[in-house]
């Protein structure tokens, strides 16, 4: 169990919530050692959870828990193995005695034209994204929330919804994340269970170097906010949602992604703009 002698020292405060917003809770972070997942673990621990960062990597969850601070321990294992996934979670109530909220933030994919997507490339996205995320919804609602009649649970899909060039493999499995969402929601609130998820957008991340130069250099501009999300901004919405207020969002996707949901292309798009921005229509004067 948790006590306030667990804690020598604290991490940094949070810039955002009150200090020991979620003291007392237990978080749990999937893919939490590098990206997103780290600052959203970052977040978490500054608002005085303990929180555990879940992946395959020993090495650099090490590192991660080690930056984040004496609030972040570490949990070895592979989502996409059901028996991992649960032992996950059977980890967390071992050494805590209770999970309060799971992120699901590990997936991943890579860069296909549709037509070249082979059989391997599309089960292995799949199995991540849609039957790892699965496999730990289904372990903690089972192992910890349904008995303690309380829990939130949040997936994260991404942005923009309108398609994702070379990615379709992605956009299938984020679409099937955001479905089983919904429906987890609702079977599982009268046990006390919210289950919610958040669409991404595009972060200023390592993993975006990873993609051709062409593609990242040129990422901000896609963004009618017209510039790549913090990780951060990532990290406040989680421990907003890991809150007292989290369980309001059941059942729903929140997109944090700079309006890119609503706009594909370069901004402002050329055949509107004029000297690099988007006229304003000349309007009668109301009568």
């Amino acid at each position: 169990m948790i006590g306030a002698s667990d804690f020598a020292e604290g991490p940094m405060r949070s810039s955002v919530f009150d200090d020991g917003v979620l003291e007392g809770r237990v978080a749990l972070v999937t893919g939490g050692g590098t990206n997103l997942g780290k600052a959203a673990a970052a977040e978490l621990a500054r608002c005085g959870a303990l929180v555990l960062i879940a992946g395959r990597r020993e090495d650099v969850l090490r590192q991660a828990a080690a930056e984040i601070g004496p609030r972040c321990q570490i949990v070895v294992g592979d989502i996409r193995e059901r028996e991992q996934a649960e032992g996950i979670v059977t980890t967390t109530l071992e050494r805590h005695g209770r999970l309060d909220f799971l992120l699901n933030n590990a997936g991943g994919q890579y860069l296909v034209p549709a037509e070249r997507i082979n059989r391997k490339g599309w089960h292995a996205v799949q199995r991540l994204n849609i039957t790892g995320t699965l496999a730990m919804c289904e372990a903690a609602y089972a192992k910890a929330m349904r008995p303690a009649r309380r829990g939130t649970i949040v997936n994260v899909t991404v942005s923009p919804h309108h398609g994702m060039p070379a990615m379709a493999h992605t956009g299938a499995a984020r679409a099937a994340v955001e479905a089983l969402t919904r429906e987890l929601a609702r079977r599982w609130s009268p046990d006390g269970v919210s289950v919610a998820a958040v669409a991404v957008g595009r972060f200023e991340t390592e993993s975006l170097r990873k993609y051709p130069g062409e593609l990242w250099r040129t990422a901000a501009a896609t963004v009618p906010l017209q510039r790549l999300g913090d990780v951060r901004e990532y990290g406040w919405l989680v421990a907003l949602l890991a809150s007292d207020l989290g369980p309001a969002f059941s059942g729903r996707v929140l997109t944090i992604d700079g309006a890119l949901d609503n706009w594909s292309g370069k901004w402002p798009p050329a055949h509107l703009a004029q000297d690099g921005e988007v006229p304003t229509e000349a309007r009668r004067p109301a009568r």
